[in-house]
């Protein structure tokens, strides 16, 4: 497995998780299977032209759009199977931590995968829970004639959403545990990152510029207090070709639209003028 850092901000980064071998038919798993079967199901109501499947579609992709970039990092990652504990112990399994060494210092590395994937266990943990209690609440729905059962669906759907971000968090545990990961600086991530950098320019500079101009934007950003978005939606484009990896592309871009609209309204509450208004 590859597992790549991607900064998307100056104080954010994506976690994504490349399978490079997929499993075949016969040795997936109940979970596996039964989410690409409602991928395909998914899939085919996006092709409707109209009806309550196509309304259900266009809802359930807004309200997918706006599940946490963290949570969807974490989901890209497998569940720890007996399996893959015993390959990554053995050394049968590889994995490669890739990053942009002129944003991510290689002793760092590991440090914010590790973060990236235990800092928001409680929260799934707590909002998994929530789930659980909520779908016998809403299965009396289901009496509802010809419309299924949506409240229900989407609690199970959150919850297994959960469930799998804890998975995915409690495999990257265990291989920083390890030490089974193997660091990869990418010069393909520097080429992008480096002329993204605040002050620094599109030309070529050297690893010492590119330290310094690292440095100076980290103090620059910790001196305003204000967060600077470091992807566009053009330049995600360009990292996802590079990269080669075509589904890693709208994990990007949720990502990178979730980051500029968090951005901006915390620039918008920052303009608005002090409430003056006083009872009299």
């Amino acid at each position: 497995m590859r597992f790549f850092l991607l900064p998307i901000s100056t104080r954010r980064t994506l976690l994504y998780c490349q399978r490079l071998q997929a499993l075949p038919p016969e040795k997936q798993g109940l979970v596996d299977r039964v989410t690409i079967r409602a991928t395909k199901l998914w899939a085919g109501w996006e092709k409707k032209e109209g009806g309550w499947q196509k309304k259900v579609v266009v809802y359930g992709n807004h309200l997918l759009r706006r599940i946490p970039y963290e949570e969807w990092g974490l989901k890209s990652v497998p569940p720890l199977s007996t399996k893959r504990r015993e390959e990554g112990i053995l050394g049968k399994d590889k994995n490669h931590l890739i990053f942009p060494e002129t944003l991510i210092p290689t002793a760092k590395a590991i440090n914010v995968l590790r973060t990236l994937g235990t800092e928001r266990e409680p929260l799934h943990k707590s909002r998994l829970i929530w789930c659980l209690i909520g779908m016998p609440i809403s299965a009396p729905f289901a009496l509802v004639p010809v419309i299924p059962n949506l409240p229900f669906f989407y609690l199970a759907y959150r919850a297994w959403s959960h469930w799998r971000a804890l998975a995915g968090g409690k495999h990257i545990r265990f291989l920083c545990d390890n030490n089974l990961m193997s660091l990869s600086p990418s010069s393909v991530l520097d080429s992008i990152y480096s002329p993204l950098l605040p002050g620094r320019s599109a030309s070529k500079t050297s690893a010492a510029d590119a330290e310094k101009a690292k440095a100076s934007a980290t103090h620059r950003s910790k001196e305003s207090g204000e967060e600077t978005l470091l992807l566009s939606q053009e330049k995600g484009r360009q990292l996802v070709k590079a990269l080669e990896i075509p589904e890693l592309q709208i994990e990007l871009e949720r990502a990178i639209w979730q980051v500029e609209t968090a951005i901006r309204k915390g620039k918008e509450e920052k303009s608005k003028p002090p409430d003056t208004g006083r009872p009299k």
